[in-house]
């Protein structure tokens, strides 16, 4: 397991003195197991729940092992220990061509079908009669088919955890979709969207990834209260390496390539900027990319000074060895673990404004900000001509993280958030 996300250098007697508060059990809810955490979503889900943890809870995690996300291991993971309870359900929701064609004469969202299972259905009624929770936290819009469940067998209090406004990334995927494939994207789209404004009322608590996505939900007329808890991490965990600013300028790209917004990313990155503009220009810059499930195309790349390492074991040693994050994305919604994760580790993010979204970092001082192959162009030759100086908007990206993604805070203020809920619901 990689040491950066065993290490633990949190202030103890902080959280001792958080403590004070009566006990809270949680169940988690997850549509993926949470492992190994190379991706966002994973970040996200194991981060917050360690965090509860430390501050006082008992954290257990319900969640399904599904075969496009399959972890085959027989014993909990390490990362995941501070589970008190964990129950792994198998099913399988891979993406078949008759079931999508099907789902056109459904008003039902084929993207909310795949997550409908009777077997975790059945699982979930079985750990409510089991364990008695304080708190039900629900991760994504996509559980929310068994929101009648968790009412019928309990009477916990339910925080809906937003990672994204989900029907937007659909939306902007088809924008740069082929005709045919554009059609059936925005038709499933429109259908998520539906589903999203009908069910973004389940919960008690509305938790939002970023102050955008929460706008959002008001605007669709959300009541109930909602507040904002972004992706955290423990920073004082990642060690930057700062002598890689003083070796040749490399760039580096990782995230999940099995993810739509990702792959769409990448492939604009190397048709539009790497291969016209940025290989010519600068002859001895290199480009490395990582990511989870990595399409045979990519390991196939022939392209020059492009280094393609698959899924890597350690994600904050890769970013180390890379001053440079590219994040191109054109899609996509929420935030993104990994620029968290690099700015923790000090590096230098050149991301598109899309790709931003949820970290108000501003250009020039934490971050680079370019929304065009050329602002990608020119962002490197600022890069370049700093020199080692770069290093220094690399710790101040780290001082900015430091100061705004702490899991621990974060993790108080979502207990927080559900004893005033709890409190306001009282007779």
């Amino acid at each position: 397991m990689p040491r950066h996300l065993l290490k633990n250098n949190l202030d103890n007697s902080a959280i001792e003195r958080y403590k004070f508060a009566c006990f809270v059990k949680i169940l988690q809810v997850c549509k993926k197991y949470p492992y190994p955490l190379r991706d966002g979503e994973s970040v996200a889900i194991v981060q917050l729940s360690r965090a509860l943890q430390q501050c006082g809870c008992s954290v257990s995690l319900l969640t399904m092992n599904t075969r496009r996300h399959w972890y085959a291991g027989n014993d909990t993971p390490k990362a995941l220990e501070h589970y008190e309870r964990l129950w792994a359900v198998e099913v399988d929701n891979r993406i078949r061509p008759w079931p999508a064609i099907r789902n056109l004469f459904s008003e039902q969202p084929y993207h909310i079908e795949r997550f409908v299972s009777e077997t975790f259905a059945h699982q979930l009624r079985q750990v409510l009669r089991q364990e008695s929770f304080d708190i039900v936290l629900l991760e994504t819009i996509y559980l929310t088919s068994y929101t009648p469940t968790l009412r019928q067998y309990s009477q916990v209090r339910l925080a809906l955890r937003t990672h994204n406004v989900e029907s937007e990334i659909w939306e902007r995927i088809a924008c740069h979709s082929p005709l045919l494939k554009r059609t059936y994207l925005r038709l499933q789209a429109q259908r998520l969207k539906r589903f999203e404004q009908a069910h973004i009322h389940d919960g008690d608590l509305v938790v939002g990834i970023s102050e955008r996505d929460v706008a959002t939900f008001r605007a669709w007329g959300l009541q109930k209260p909602a507040i904002v808890v972004p992706i955290g991490i423990d920073a004082s965990a990642y060690t930057p390496n700062e002598q890689s600013f003083g070796q040749p300028l490399s760039l580096c790209f990782i995230g999940s390539l099995d993810w739509l917004p990702n792959v769409e990313g990448l492939k604009w990155f190397l048709r539009e900027v790497w291969t016209p503009l940025l290989a010519p220009t600068f002859p001895k810059l290199t480009f490395h990319i990582a990511g989870r499930n990595t399409p045979k195309w990519v390991h196939q790349l022939r392209l020059p000074r492009v280094h393609v390492h698959g899924e890597v074991p350690d994600a904050a040693a890769f970013l180390n060895q890379h001053p440079i994050l590219v994040v191109p994305l054109l899609s996509g919604g929420g935030m993104r673990a990994k620029i968290v994760e690099a700015m923790a580790c000090g590096r230098v993010v050149i991301s598109t404004s899309i790709g931003l979204e949820g970290i108000h970092a501003q250009h020039g001082a934490e971050v680079l900000v370019a929304d065009s192959a050329q602002a990608f162009v020119q962002a490197v030759h600022h890069c370049q001509e700093q020199g080692q100086n770069l290093l220094h908007l690399g710790r101040r990206a780290r001082a900015f993280c430091q100061a705004h993604f702490d899991a621990v805070h974060l993790a108080k203020k979502l207990i927080e958030a559900c004893r005033a809920e709890h409190k306001d619901q009282k007779p």
